[in-house]
């Protein structure tokens, strides 16, 4: 568990999986992800593929639950991918951030994307990386924040996206 000024990251529950799913379901959410929203069966396994993370490499996606509310707002963490990009690319664990419509524009993403970059620096260490929509502006603005910088462009499933990197803590 990590808590910053106004979130807690945590791990996700069974509890969790009907929000997971109604966030993956949403159009806005996906817009520049998959353009598609989310059935429940896709949300489940990618919802256990996140809990075997933990359990198997040590690290995984937190839930994001803003104080003062009962139920998570997205997520944020790490993940290994194998995408097929590469060897500059796929052997290290992939960064990800996501939050629901109603929490996005608030900061949310960087405090919560910034606490698990800084528990990962101290935790596990080494390069990370991303993968975002080239046209999603707000999130690549908050991995520049978080110290990343492009390797290049790509084409994924039709969608072009930009793969960057990161080497450790900005300076």
């Amino acid at each position: 568990m990590i808590n910053t000024a106004r979130l807690t990251l945590r791990a996700m529950r069974s509890e969790d999986f009907a929000r997971y799913a109604e966030i993956w379901a949403t159009p806005e959410v996906v817009t520049h992800i998959s353009g598609k929203p989310w059935p429940k069966a896709r949300s489940w396994d990618a919802f256990l593929r996140n809990a075997g993370h933990w359990h198997i490499v040590g690290f995984g996606q937190w839930a994001i639950q803003p104080r003062n509310t009962r139920e998570m707002a997205g997520q944020t963490g790490f993940f290994f991918a194998s995408r097929g990009f590469g060897e500059d690319f796929d052997p290290f664990p992939e960064a990800g951030w996501l939050l629901s419509p109603e929490a996005q524009g608030m900061g949310l993403a960087l405090e919560a994307a910034r606490a698990a970059h800084d528990w990962f620096d101290r935790v596990v260490t080494g390069r990370t990386v991303c993968m975002i929509s080239a046209e999603n502006e707000a999130s690549l603005r908050l991995a520049d924040n978080l110290g990343y910088i492009a390797l290049r462009d790509v084409d994924a499933d039709g969608d072009k996206v930009r793969l960057m990197t990161r080497k450790g803590p900005p300076a």
